[in-house]
């Protein structure tokens, strides 16, 4: 290994904090995120033939990353399609009788509606359980071994519940998800104001936080914020991607880095 190698494989350990997002990096949850949004606009769409169907790319280009509701709003931007913003237990119950229908494909039809039902179908699948990545917890153990101060920065409201179900909650004291984000007025990435938030609850300046990050809207808020480095875990937004999105080295798993 040449001493550049080296000097990348170690430069983590110079940090104070790593700063986990969840969803891709820690557990596989970022490829259910994927299922439900695929399963959501295929099924928005399917009463739009005029409109361009749901592709593999949307979910990459316009919501890996993102706040739930900003996703939501991105993608219909993508097809030009502008809904009201809704109300926020739209799309939260169940359909009964006909009338009901009715009223609740009224209130799916919103921003609101479309973000509630994601979730939804995103919680189904979840609730059988969560298998972590095991190079991931490798990283996470041997950075807590060092001393060095974690925790977990998502933009989804379900991080706490992915946690638990993965059997990772335990290790993080500080998590910062859609639902912290919210009631601290906090922007979604790409800006970099939950990753800050969290080097602050862990009393760091950013200078000292690693950010790792496997979506390109992470990435980006990493590098906009004054943090220590940034790791992009490549899980299929693409090596260059994650590297032109300012990630200061990328790799295929968290365990290339021990």
């Amino acid at each position: 290994m040449t001493d550049v190698l080296k000097t990348q494989s170690s430069s983590w350990t110079t940090a104070s904090a790593i700063l986990f997002d969840l969803d891709g990096v820690l557990t596989p949850t970022a490829t259910v995120h994927e299922r439900a949004w695929k399963e959501l606009f295929e099924g928005f769409l399917a009463s739009r033939p005029d409109v361009p169907g749901y592709r593999e790319d949307d979910y990459f280009d316009h919501i890996d990353g993102k706040p739930r509701f900003d996703g939501v709003r991105d993608f219909l931007a993508s097809r030009g399609i502008v809904l009201p913003e809704g109300a926020p237990n739209d799309g939260t119950t169940d359909q009964g009788s006909t009338e009901d229908a009715t009223q609740q494909d009224a209130a799916n039809a919103t921003v609101q509606g479309l973000g509630n039902r994601k979730n939804r179908v995103f919680n189904d699948i979840v609730s059988a359980g969560v298998e972590p990545f095991e190079g991931s917890v490798r990283f996470l153990e041997a950075a807590v071994d060092r001393g060095l101060k974690v925790a977990v920065v998502s933009s989804s409201r379900n991080a706490p519940a992915v946690l638990k179900a993965a059997g990772l909650n335990g290790h993080f004291e500080t998590v910062v998800d859609g639902v912290v984000a919210a009631a601290e007025g906090l922007p979604g990435k790409p800006s970099p104001a939950t990753y800050q938030y969290a080097a602050e609850l862990l009393g760091l300046p950013s200078e000292e936080c690693v950010v790792v990050e496997d979506a390109v809207s992470g990435v980006q808020a990493g590098h906009a914020g004054q943090f220590h480095s940034v790791i992009g875990v490549d899980r299929g937004a693409g090596r260059q991607t994650l590297l032109d999105a300012g990630a200061t080295r990328v790799v295929n798993d968290l365990d290339e880095l021990l």
